[in-house]
């Protein structure tokens, strides 16, 4: 919008409180900050939202894969084959056998529930979510008959235990002899302790390579599951359907949609529901600039007058107003803009001063899975709610400008 010399003069005038105006330039203020509230609010919470889901994702798929063939019983015979039937499938980048099973660990006389998880030493080496989060030992100490594992960081907060002691782990399905089956119960040394910042995942898991799960498991040669990675996890789908259909027989692929659903449903729901709930402050704040310019309108209706008299068209009134309540919106989304990236970047700070002044823990893994409070803004949906917010702020301005473009200034002057 191209205003000439004039209109630009009397926008800014118009911005600026008159005399016996300050009351509608108190309310064009709040106006400005509510918008900035909004923004920022809105910015903040759906990149926390975004970084949670991305957080998520890359610990809980760099784990368990973007998808697993799990034999039916928990067993999973000439699991050989099956891996490299997976790994000649197009779109497929890698394939590896994997064993998951809760068990029962015990230290000093104190047992914890736990899952053990046989990797193959490859993997457990490589695996990006595992080996960048070592905060004790190393993962090149976890080979096949080494007698070592690799333990979450809360489980052996839980346990007491530190590097280099031993744990001793039970399988109720053990032997069965002429008494009963008798519980199978094999010591382990700790020998890495991980924090992948997963609650869930450093409060339960235990790492050992895949032989030695399978001797503790008395699996013999098999595994419970192939672990699957793909070159696009939301294909995933229509990449593996040629696998689910040669295994059916045996085996059932599943997904990462499948094994995390309810999860990743929650928080699409929550993200929606977050930014509809967290619009409405936006909206509420246009309709204080809608207020107030109404109010300016009223108050000018004089000056309006005079300036129709003077040649001025309804057209060049229309720009004037749609300029003053779109400088209050546009100033008010980007100070809401810039103030959303100062809290992003402070997050962590924020909420621990919070949780310091209250005394509560706000943000509590065991319940938000993830130890940090993650944050993904995301270029494009910033965009988009800066666009919203200037276009909310320019719907507030129609009304009360063409209000104004409409006065007639012979009945206003008439009484002068």
């Amino acid at each position: 919008m191209i205003l000439s010399r004039y209109e630009q003069m009397i926008a800014r005038r118009y911005l600026l409180p008159g005399k016996g105006e300050g009351f509608i330039f108190l309310v064009a203020s709040i106006s400005l900050v509510a918008v900035m509230l909004g923004v920022a609010a809105l910015i903040t919470v759906m990149s926390v939202m975004n970084g949670f889901r991305a957080e998520l994702f890359d610990k809980i798929v760099g784990l368990n894969g973007h998808a697993v063939i799990q034999g039916y019983g928990g067993r999973l015979a000439n699991w050989q084959q099956i891996a490299a039937d997976a790994r000649a499938t197009p779109g497929v980048t890698s394939a590896t056998p994997l064993i998951e099973q809760p068990q029962l660990v015990i230290y000093n006389g104190r047992p914890e529930a736990a899952v053990v998880r046989g990797m193959t030493e490859a993997d457990i080496l490589t695996n990006p979510s595992i080996k960048a989060k070592i905060v004790a030992g190393s993962l090149a100490d976890i080979r096949a008959g080494s007698g070592k594992v690799a333990i979450g960081s809360r489980l052996a907060e839980n346990l007491g235990v530190t590097l280099g002691q031993t744990i001793s782990i039970l399988n109720p399905a053990g032997r069965s002899t002429p008494f009963g089956t008798v519980p199978r119960q094999i010591a382990y040394d700790v020998g890495a302790i991980f924090e992948i910042g997963i609650y869930d995942f450093d409060d339960k898991f235990i790492i050992m390579p895949m032989q030695d799960a399978q001797t503790l498991l008395l699996l013999g040669d098999q595994v419970q599951m192939v672990e699957v990675q793909t070159t696009d996890p939301d294909k995933v789908g229509t990449i593996l359907k040629p696998i689910a259909e040669r295994v059916k027989d045996r085996a059932n692929v599943v997904d990462w949609r499948q094994m995390n659903s309810s999860l990743f449903e929650a928080l699409q729901i929550d993200r929606i529901v977050s930014f509809i709930v967290l619009s409405l402050i936006i909206l509420v704040a246009v309709f204080n600039i809608l207020s107030s310019l109404i109010m300016l309108a009223r108050a000018k209706t004089r000056d309006i007058a005079i300036l129709r008299t003077m040649g001025a068209t309804r057209r060049s009134l229309l720009r004037i107003f749609v300029t003053v309540g779109l400088a209050i919106g546009t100033t008010g989304t980007l100070a809401g803009a810039a103030l959303g990236f100062l809290i992003l970047y402070f997050r962590q700070n924020l909420l621990d001063f919070a949780q310091y002044a209250t005394g509560q823990q706000i943000w509590d893994p065991s319940i938000r899975f993830l130890s940090d409070l993650p944050s993904k803004p995301d270029p494009v949906e910033i965009v988009g709610i800066c666009l919203m917010s200037i276009g909310f702020s320019f719907l507030a301005t129609l009304y009360p400008a063409l209000k104004a473009a409409s006065t007639d200034p012979v009945e206003v002057l008439r009484y002068e």
